[in-house]
């Protein structure tokens, strides 16, 4: 039976930055500047490596702790030292709570370049790094492409699914966002090129290439049937400039699940990382693991 949408707000005021074109919005999800807790001093030449079928190294931090694991998916061109991953180790580690963080191929200190990578790629180092570093039931919490992420895995894995959190989900962006916007000039250099790059407010130019474009296509959760038989928590930010409130209502009205619930949240932004945020995502992993808030 298909859900309802249900919309909860939350009023507080949050700090929306100016500038930026859309796609260099969603590259960066991270918020590395803020540095909020201590823990903080578990630097990334502490990670572990993960070597992988495919022939990736990947990087990460584990903590064992009790069941289920709660892992974090981070976004495009995201790491495993941004703000929210950081935040909910620190977290499960006061809990006792079982937490995996780790970077994609081509992201953070993992192997390989982004350029080379594609949503397929970082589909199989998620389902890799799972498989082989989270044992039993898991709760995926996944930040913007680290949403389509978690999709992904939930999909492909109903038996691992504990509950979902979802922050700023960004499903079938390669198609939605970057196909749908580009001009008939970049769609003929891409094909002509296999690559284009696009500006971006933060560093050098962003390499799209045809590859990422095309494997999206084979990744699109919105156009089929999407089962999710477990608790699934979303939020959103209203104030996000990257992932619409529309995607978010388009998701929660798509997928089929018995427990799923949108919060919107008011004046919030896509990094959705300030400590009242940072609170609500705590809050949520905790409601689809059935413990009371």
């Amino acid at each position: 039976m298909k859900n309802t949408p249900n919309h909860t707000s939350g009023a507080s005021r949050r700090f929306v930055p100016k500038g930026g074109n859309l796609i260099s919005r969603l590259l960066r999800d991270t918020g590395l500047s803020h540095d909020w807790s201590t823990e903080k001093g578990m630097h990334m030449s502490d990670a572990k490596y993960l070597d992988t079928p495919q022939g990736r190294r990947i990087a990460y931090h584990r903590i064992e702790g009790a069941s289920p694991w709660v892992v974090f998916l981070g976004g495009l061109k995201s790491d495993m030292e941004g703000t929210k991953a950081i935040h909910l180790e620190a977290w499960a580690r006061a809990r006792g709570q079982a937490f995996l963080r780790f970077d994609y191929s081509g992201h953070g200190i993992s192997s390989g370049r982004f350029e080379d990578g594609c949503i397929g790629d970082w589909a199989e180092d998620t389902a890799e790094a799972i498989g082989a570093l989270a044992d039993g039931k898991v709760v995926l919490v996944g930040s913007s492409m680290g949403g389509w992420q978690s999709l992904l895995f939930a999909r492909d894995h109903e038996d691992r699914m504990a509950g979902l959190v979802t922050i700023a989900a960004a499903p079938d962006f390669t198609e939605d966002g970057y196909w749908a916007s580009f001009t008939d000039e970049q769609k003929a250099q891409l094909e002509t090129d296999a690559q284009i790059e696009l500006p971006s407010d933060y560093m050098e130019p962003y390499i799209i290439t045809k590859r990422m474009i095309e494997d999206g296509r084979k990744q699109l959760v919105l156009r089929g049937p999407l089962n999710l038989p477990f608790p699934v928590r979303m939020l959103q930010g209203t104030a996000d400039t990257a992932v619409s409130t529309d995607r978010a209502t388009a998701l929660l009205d798509h997928a089929t699940s018995p427990d799923m619930r949108l919060t919107l949240v008011k004046d919030a932004d896509h990094r959705f990382s300030d400590g009242p945020c940072l609170g609500m995502i705590e809050a949520a992993v905790l409601d689809v693991m059935g413990e009371n808030v």
